[in-house]
């Protein structure tokens, strides 16, 4: 595992579209899957990383407090899965049951959409205004796996709320820090080592 950061992709950028299965539908979803909401989070994920499994639960929290109201949320997995089995469709389907996500998990077996996003590690955020331009990318909040400090999600929500109520996005915007995603030999970016 090599610890990485956010790309920090800059504010303003355009949402790629992408056009992915989710892993328990098996539904293509995109970004017009989205286009009723007023703000959209995407986050990169997968199953068998640490700093995921410390965060899981809140995200599965995020998913049930907004299933209702104008933010979309999508979640990507891009890793390798010959490699890294835990994270392959069949696996990450079980990840989204056992877990009772509320937003669709979709798998990125090109790693093209990750790529797009710049996404670096999972954990990765972003969100995305009614234009969907970024808002916000970065951590979830200070909580890491080994440091005590408790998973609110404050600073992603900080964001969130922002958007929902027309607010200005906070300017302090902290790089999310994981596992690197698990590129397939040969198909890592240049942004990436």
């Amino acid at each position: 595992m090599a610890l990485t950061a956010s790309t920090m992709l800059p504010l303003g950028t355009n949402a790629p579209d992408f056009h992915l299965p989710e892993v328990v539908s098996g539904e293509k979803i995109s970004l017009a899957n989205f286009a009723d909401k007023k703000a959209l989070l995407v986050m990169f994920i997968c199953r068998h990383c640490p700093f995921v499994k410390h965060v899981q639960k809140q995200l599965a929290l995020l998913g049930d407090e907004y299933f209702n109201s104008d933010l979309g949320i999508v979640a990507i997995s891009a890793n390798d899965a010959k490699n890294y089995p835990d994270d392959a469709p069949d696996s990450l389907k079980a990840m989204a049951t056992e877990l009772g996500l509320k937003f669709p998990l979709c798998y990125d077996e090109t790693q093209e959409t990750a790529k797009a996003y710049t996404a670096a590690c999972t954990p990765d955020f972003f969100v995305f205004d009614s234009e969907r331009k970024l808002v916000y990318r970065g951590q979830l909040d200070d909580s890491r796996p080994s440091n005590g400090k408790p998973v609110t999600g404050a600073d992603l929500r900080a964001a969130i709320e922002a958007v929902l109520t027309d607010k200005p996005v906070p300017n302090e915007q902290k790089p999310s820090i994981g596992c690197n995603i698990k590129w397939k030999a040969g198909n890592a970016p240049s942004y990436f080592g």
